[in-house]
């Protein structure tokens, strides 16, 4: 077992089956499973710079609940790009401009639920890990959320595992199934998604497991198979459930308890500065998990310096992530690393960076709140907000909505 001390790591290497050695040498004692790659992700800004151009907003209304087979999909799979900063929201905003004004639409639409969940978190922060509008009721004991034996469960299961991406029309069932109809603890089955998930954020991970299971609004979302014969045609007359299948009828409707929502954050905290708050200056940028793009305020301002980035070991053995999600992030540094002097260390961020005089840019999420007063950036430049933080309530999406419009 390593020890979670400062070690400086050498660079990843870029070309896979390397960066999997690189990870299983040096971070695999942190990993729930052994590290591998995503048969159907890369990780760097040239892999993302060549999603975002694959990718047509031409039929996404109508298809982007689709779930199988894989051709009849509409879902963009920018998410891992999206929730690492390698694209940023107002550039793939930007990217489906002058598409057809219903699929541009709702694309944007969607984009704006990112952007929401990112309020959301920024604003509950830690508070988010209860529900923060209504309790989930005493959960079922011994219940199994996902059943092996269901085939709508299990082939997305396989797909998350694998790839660690699935379409989120599949989150939905997944995450209904577990916290509504098995009413198994809806946090567990959310750190099992955040585990694998390139894209795994708390911010819309979670939120997203609230909203399923009605605990941040009124209604639950309910999986039935009716969904499943329409976006996954084929699937139930395969099932060896079929004739006995657990989701015909709609799922448990008992009311939950409404809770006193969590108290918000300072908007100052939520929303961080508008210009570059400067207090010396700095020797090198301190990327974070949030934003390793090109785009990245600080490194786009501070061109001539090199680049750091920790590995937080303490907390990665905490998590357990799947060896998939480490080499996602390392494929991000290697290949930053090709353009950009990269130093990478393995510890804890507070240590390794503390009395070192770096450039940052602000990120909506506790663990930046935690640690910025600790290691005092010399620079810390704003967060490329879609729509910036304006101290409003964040208890519903439709009423941010019509503030944010």
């Amino acid at each position: 077992m390593k020890a979670d001390s400062g070690t400086r790591l050498p660079a990843p290497l870029l070309a896979r089956p390397g960066v999997v050695a690189w990870v299983e040498e040096h971070l695999g004692d942190v990993c729930a499973d052994g590290p591998h790659a995503s048969p159907a992700f890369v990780g760097g800004q040239a892999a993302a710079d060549a999603a975002l151009a694959r990718f047509d907003v031409a039929g996404y209304a109508g298809r982007r609940n689709e779930v199988l087979p894989p051709a009849r999909r509409g879902a963009s799979k920018l998410s891992p790009y999206i929730r690492h900063g390698l694209l940023p929201l107002r550039r793939v905003w930007d990217h489906v401009a002058g598409g057809p004004s219903r699929d541009v639409a709702k694309y944007r639409f969607e984009l704006r639920w990112q952007e929401y969940a990112r309020h959301w978190y920024a604003a509950l922060g830690d508070g988010t890990r209860a529900g923060t509008r209504y309790e989930q009721r005493a959960p079922d004991a011994g219940a199994e959320p996902w059943p092996a034996d269901m085939l709508c469960v299990a082939t997305n299961l396989d797909e998350l595992h694998g790839d660690g991406w699935v379409v989120n029309q599949a989150r939905m069932w997944l995450a209904s199934q577990w916290a509504v109809r098995a009413n198994a603890p809806w946090r567990d089955g959310e750190d099992w998604f955040f585990r694998h998930l390139l894209d795994g954020s708390r911010a819309a991970n979670r939120l997203g497991w609230q909203w399923t299971a009605g605990l941040s609004k009124q209604k639950h979302y309910g999986f039935s198979r009716r969904q499943v014969l329409r976006r996954a045609p084929g699937l139930c007359e395969r099932c060896p459930r079929r004739d006995d299948c657990p989701i015909v009828d709609w799922p448990d409707t008992t009311p939950r308890r409404r809770v006193e929502p969590p108290g918000a954050a300072p908007l100052a905290d939520i929303a961080g500065p508008t210009e570059p708050e400067v207090a010396g200056e700095p020797e090198a940028v301190w990327l974070t998990a949030e934003s390793l793009g090109d785009a990245d305020p600080a490194l786009a301002a501070h061109p001539g310096l090199p680049v750091v980035f920790v590995f937080d070991a303490p907390l990665l053995r905490r998590l357990r992530l799947s060896g998939k999600r480490l080499v996602f992030l390392a494929e991000c540094l290697a290949d930053l690393a090709a353009r950009r002097e990269v130093e990478v260390w393995r510890g804890s961020p507070a240590e390794m960076l503390g009395g070192r005089s770096l450039a940052v840019t602000f990120a909506p999420v506790p663990g930046f709140r935690r640690l910025r007063p600790v290691i005092r950036p010399a620079v810390t430049h704003p967060w490329p907000w879609l729509h910036r933080p304006d101290g409003g309530s964040v208890a519903s999406f439709s009423q941010w909505h019509r503030r944010m419009r």
